[in-house]
């Protein structure tokens, strides 16, 4: 026997029974909102409903905040770690343009209210912000082009700061961290090799670092002009 598709009209009377516990009055396909509640002396609440979470739908959510503030988004519940991560996704969003967000369980009509809409007041990450400049200013140059895959190899200051370092060990040979750091202006020479990020470095004596072939790949690599990476 075939499976019976889902309809958004599935949705329908589990979130009526949700807005109607609170006291609601309820009615389907009012103007072009999908559900319109209304309750003594407060703006009406409207639902959109879709059986996915799309752009289609955030559209719709916006489109109805021309008639009230409380619009909410109803979609069915998913699992699974990649729905949770999706839901997170999908709350982020939702809080940013002052969307409500409504979970409804299909198998047995059980409402999650994820999100009640309201209005968005971004909260600045002070460290995040200083991590971004400090990591503009510490970067020699563009070498990135905008909009490049981040699977393959970004180049940041950091690797900037190891390719001196590696420069400076393949004209010099074996060095001193401290040396090292004075040469090539790296203050933290001998944090960097001996963490050896990159698999570039390898210690040889009590805080003398060399080149490791990967680490002299590396610089062949910069003198031939492929770049930092």
């Amino acid at each position: 026997m075939a499976e019976i598709k889902p309809k958004e009209q599935d949705l329908y009377a589990p979130v009526k029974a949700l807005l109607e516990a609170q006291g609601y009055e309820v009615k389907g396909e009012v103007g072009a909102a999908d559900v319109v509640a209304v309750r003594e002396n407060e703006a009406p609440v409207v639902v959109e409903l879709k059986l996915a979470f799309s752009l289609a739908l955030i559209h719709q959510g916006i489109a109805r905040q021309s008639l009230t503030d409380a619009v909410y988004l109803a979609v069915p519940r998913g699992s699974g770690r990649r729905w949770m991560a999706a839901m997170k996704q999908h709350r982020t969003l939702c809080r940013r343009l002052g969307l409500g967000l409504i979970y409804v369980r299909l198998s047995d009509g059980h409402t999650q209210i994820a999100l009640d809409p309201a209005p968005y007041q971004p909260r600045k990450s002070a460290p995040r912000k200083a991590r971004l400049l400090r990591e503009f200013a510490r970067r020699e140059g563009d070498p990135n082009t905008g909009g490049a895959a981040r699977n393959g190899t970004i180049v940041t200051a950091y690797r900037q700061d190891c390719i001196r370092l590696a420069q400076h060990l393949a004209a010099n040979g074996p060095c001193k961290g401290a040396h090292v750091a004075s040469a090539t202006g790296v203050e933290k020479a001998t944090r960097m090799m001996a963490d050896d990020h990159y698999g570039w470095f390898k210690r040889v004596g009590k805080g003398i670092y060399a080149l490791t072939p990967n680490g002299a790949q590396a610089v062949a690599g910069k003198v031939e002009g492929q770049g930092l990476g």
